[in-house]
């Protein structure tokens, strides 16, 4: 019945934040026209989380080697904006994007779906 997710960032400079996962995250893209690219994520997944105020969404980048992927980043020019929290469903942090905003990225330490 579906065929994929589509996921939107906004931004407050697409153009710097689009060349960012072109260029420092490497993801393939294709031109929608007009430098507007739109990038192949990995396979992903979606949970529910309860919440007791405003309901909100994030965005993730799950990877299996939360270090191997931040010294990647890190040779690519990427900045660090947090230090990896260690919890026992995972390990997270965050870069730096060039509008400004974080992209969060996960390592997980509970059993996924995205492959199934």
């Amino acid at each position: 019945m579906f065929t994929g997710s589509h996921v939107i960032l906004y931004s407050q400079d697409a153009e710097a934040d689009r060349a960012f996962l072109r260029d420092v995250i490497g993801f393939p893209h294709v031109d929608a026209g007009g430098g507007w690219l739109i990038f192949k994520l990995p396979p992903a997944e979606v949970a529910v989380h309860p919440t007791e105020g405003e309901p909100k969404h994030e965005f993730y980048l799950m990877c299996d080697d939360l270090d191997a992927a931040l010294a990647r980043l890190g040779e690519r020019g990427a900045e660090v904006t947090r230090p990896v929290a260690e919890a026992p469903w995972g390990r997270l942090t965050a870069v730096r994007l060039p509008s400004g905003s974080e992209l969060p990225l996960y390592q997980p330490l509970h059993p996924v779906a995205h492959n199934l």
